[in-house]
């Protein structure tokens, strides 16, 4: 049996470009204050007719192209994505429609952060399994819209983008050779979505309450590096390899001492560890797939490279694939 590998990537994010600078104006912090404490030094933020759903066929397309993979011959897309455009139809539906697959099954994961490893995963399954030969994989946020831009520790978190992926059969022992999924749901309260009121209708002034993101920052702190290290160390060993056998660890971009904390645990040496969330911040499930788009074309990932992709999110769900490139 032939692997299910990465055939292509793309990306798609917004033109707009939000500074810590530009932060300081609009709530009580400063650039120093964040950059120090998350590493983030500006965000990209989708406009008011900037939809989801536009971000995820815009890194849909351009994976397609660099597959060398005609829409029309796309057998399912998945979408990883906490903030779509409406509850239905989903937002793989919607990019269905824009790229006219029109013989592609199409549905949407929610799995916050660890959503593109999860739409994955699942999509290899789909493949190996014999249903399908090719799959589109999609991780998108327009998560802007469900921030508090009042909230001084949230705002400045977060950034909108999409990244993508075609998965297909790929010769000799390439591809995705191990995954690990994890979820810890007693911790869920830790970071979530939660309405003005408690109620998404309030029947005093008959207004929609806007949902916004609440989260603990300090306790996910430690169970956000110990479930990555451990995500690793078990794909690594399902996959028989070792850490030192790891070229390039690309992990989710929620936080740089998070990361320099799995990589201190890991014992593997930062520069081996890929990071852009400097440019980003925390795109949610794009956030990964961005940064596995990146460090394609910068030429950190090389044929025959081994290659750990390592994430955590709300819920809280883990994840880590390892790839022989």
């Amino acid at each position: 049996m032939s692997g299910i590998g990465i055939l292509g990537v793309g990306h798609c994010v917004p033109k707009k470009v939000l500074t810590n600078h530009d932060l300081e104006k609009m709530v009580d912090t400063t650039d120093e204050w964040i950059l120090t404490r998350t590493g983030i030094k500006e965000r990209r933020i989708a406009g008011k007719h900037e939809k989801n759903s536009d971000l995820a066929t815009g890194a849909a397309r351009e994976a397609l192209k660099q597959a060398n993979l005609n829409a029309h011959d796309v057998e399912l897309i998945i979408v990883a994505t906490i903030s779509p455009d409406s509850n239905f139809p989903s937002v793989a539906c919607l990019v269905q429609k824009a790229l006219g697959a029109k013989k592609a099954a199409a549905f949407d994961i929610g799995a916050a952060c660890s959503g593109f490893l999860y739409a994955m995963t699942t999509a290899k399954q789909f493949l190996q399994s014999g249903m399908y030969q090719n799959a589109l994989v999609i991780a998108s946020e327009k998560i802007t819209s469900l921030i508090d831009w009042n909230d001084r520790s949230t705002c400045v978190l977060f950034g909108d983008g999409a990244g993508a992926c075609v998965l297909g059969p790929v010769r000799g022992k390439r591809g995705i050779i191990s995954e690990f999924m994890h979820a810890q749901g007693n911790f869920g309260d830790l970071m979530a979505v939660v309405f003005e009121d408690g109620e998404p209708l309030s029947q005093q002034n008959k207004t929609i309450a806007k949902p916004f993101v609440v989260m603990q920052g300090q306790e996910l702190f430690k169970i956000a590096v110990n479930s990555m290290a451990a995500a690793v160390e078990q794909a690594i060993k399902k996959a028989k390899l070792k850490l030192e056998d790891i070229d390039l660890v690309v992990p989710h971009q929620a936080n740089d001492r998070i990361i320099s904390a799995v990589a201190k645990k890991l014992k593997v040496p930062k520069e081996k560890i890929f990071v852009n969330i400097d440019r980003y911040g925390n795109m949610s499930a794009a956030s990964i797939a961005v940064a596995l788009y990146e460090a394609v074309v910068q030429g950190r990932i090389k044929k025959g490279d081994n290659v750990a992709l390592v994430t955590f999110g709300a819920g809280l769900v883990s994840a880590a694939n390892i790839i022989k490139w």
